[in-house]
C-alpha cells in the first residue's frame, strides 16, 4: 500500500502546476476509482471462489503493468488519453490485492476477535496508502524527482508481494471444483446479498460515505490550503501526520469496537465525529491565520476519529451466516467506490458552490452515515458484540 499511495498527496498540484485544469485531474482519479470500485466489488466473490493468492497476484500485475503505462507512456509527455487509460488499468490492482485479503482474514478470525483483527488490517493498509506513501514522496520527490518517484512505487509493491504471497504460509480453504456457472452464481452473490440481507446495502453505503472525504481532499485542498501560504511539502506532512494519527486509531478503535459495540463506535466516532472535525479541519486555516500547527491539529482529530469506521468491517459480515464472502463483495465496493465519489463531488460541485459548499456536502454525509448506522442491526445471536 505504500507503494500505491506515493502519489495520493502530490498528483493533483502537480498536474495543475504542468498545466491541466482541476476538472481535468478530477476526471482523471474519478476513471481511477471507477476502476478501483469494480476491482473492489470483484475482490470479494473472486477471493472466496479462487483463493485469495490467485486474486492478489492478479492484482499484483494489473498493478505493475498499469504503472509501466501510466510513468512511461502517459506522465512522460504529459499526454492525458493516454494517462486516463494507464491511470485506471493501475486502479484495478490494489482492491484486488489489499481487500482478497481482507476476505481471507475475515474467514479466519474468530468473531469475538473480529474488531481488532480488522483494526490491524486497516492499520497497516492506511500506514502504507496514507503514511508511509506521503512522507516517503515528500522526502523522494525532491530528491528523485516526481516520475522517478512513481517508478520506486514498483519496488515497495512488489516487496508487500514478497511478504504477503511467498513468506506467509497459511491456506484458505476455498470452495474447491466449482462448476462454471456455479462459479457465476458464486460472483453474482456480490449483488443478491443485498436482496438476502439488506442491511448489508446499508453498510456499504456508509463504508462509502467513510472515505469520500479522504479520496476529495487532495484534489482541493492542496490548493485552498496554498491560499494561506501552506506549501505542498507542508500539506504531505500534515496529510502524513492525520494518516499516523489514523492508524494509531485504527487499532484503538478496534478494541473499543469489541467493547462499546460496533455501531455505538461507528455512529458516535465515525459519524459525529467526523463531520464536527471536517468543517474545522476547512475552517482552521481561516480562523487561525494559516497558523501550521493548528492546522496539522485539527486536521489529526478528524483522522482520527476516522478510524472510528474500523468496526463497520467486522459488523456487515457478521450479519449473514455463510457467504461473508459476498457480504465482504459490498463492503469492498464501498470502500472502492470513494475514490471515484470523492474526486467527482469536487470536480461537479467546486465550480458550483466552491470549496466552502463541497465542505459542507461532505460534513452532512457524515451526519447521514451516523443515522444509517443506527438501522444496521444484528441477529440476536451475535448482538453481544453489537452494544447499542
Amino acid at each position: 500500500m505504500m507503494g500505491d499511495g506515493v502519489e495520493q498527496g502530490w498528483l493533483s498540484p502537480y498536474l495543475l502546476s504542468n498545466g491541466m485544469s482541476i476538472e481535468q485531474s478530477a476526471a482523471l482519479f474519478t476513471v481511477y476509482g471507477i476502476t478501483i470500485a469494480i476491482s473492489s466489488w470483484f475482490s470479494g466473490v473472486l477471493a472466496e471462489t479462487y483463493g485469495p493468492r490467485k486474486a492478489m497476484f492478479t492484482g499484483l500485475l494489473l498493478y505493475i503493468i498499469g504503472t509501466i503505462g501510466f510513468v512511461g507512456f502517459g506522465m512522460s509527455h504529459l499526454n492525458y488519453p493516454i494517462m486516463l487509460i494507464t491511470y485506471a488499468l493501475r486502479g484495478f490492482g490494489y482492491p484486488l490485492f489489499a481487500y482478497s485479503f481482507l476476505v481471507w482474514i475475515t474467514y479466519r478470525t474468530p468473531q469475538h476477535m473480529l474488531g481488532r483483527a480488522v483494526g490491524w488490517f486497516w492499520f497497516v493498509f492506511t500506514g502504507g496508502l496514507n503514511v508511509l506513501g506521503a512522507y516517503y514522496s515528500s522526502w523522494a520527490i525532491e530528491r528523485l524527482g516526481y516520475q522517478d518517484t512513481l517508478w520506486s512505487s514498483l519496488f515497495w509493491v512488489s516487496l508487500g508481494a514478497l511478504f504477503a504471497l511467498l513468506l506467509n504460509k497459511d491456506r484458505f480453504e476455498q470452495q474447491a471444483n466449482l462448476a462454471t456457472d456455479s462459479k457465476t452464481a458464486e460472483l453474482l452473490k456480490g449483488l443478491t446479498i443485498i436482496k438476502e440481507e439488506p442491511k448489508v446495502l446499508l453498510g456499504g453505503i456508509v463504508r462509502i460515505i467513510n472515505t469520500t472525504a479522504q479520496f476529495a481532499f487532495p484534489v482541493f485542498l492542496p490548493i485552498y490550503m496554498a491560499q494561506f501560504d501552506i506549501s505542498t511539502k507542508e500539506w504531505l506532512q500534515i496529510w502524513g501526520t492525520i494518516f499516523t494519527a489514523n492508524i494509531l486509531f485504527n487499532l484503538l478503535f478496534g478494541f473499543i469496537g469489541d467493547r462499546l459495540g460496533w455501531r455505538t463506535t461507528i455512529i458516535w466516532f465515525g459519524g459525529v465525529g467526523c463531520g464536527i472535525t471536517t468543517l474545522l479541519f476547512f475552517y482552521s486555516p481561516n480562523w487561525f491565520g494559516g497558523d501550521y500547527w493548528t492546522v496539522m491539529l485539527s486536521g489529526t482529530l478528524w483522522g482520527a476519529l476516522l478510524a472510528g469506521y474500523v468496526p463497520l468491517s467486522a459488523l456487515v459480515p457478521s450479519l449473514v451466516k455463510k457467504d461473508k464472502g459476498a457480504a465482504m463483495a459490498i463492503l469492498n465496493l464501498g470502500a472502492g467506490l470513494p475514490v471515484f465519489i470523492g474526486p467527482a463531488l469536487v470536480g461537479l460541485f467546486i465550480g458550483l458552490i466552491g470549496d466552502e459548499g463541497v465542505i459542507w456536502v461532505l460534513a452532512i454525509l457524515y451526519f447521514i452515515s451516523a443515522l444509517l448506522t443506527s438501522f444496521i442491526t444484528l441477529p440476536k445471536e451475535s448482538e453481544s458484540s453489537d452494544k447499542l
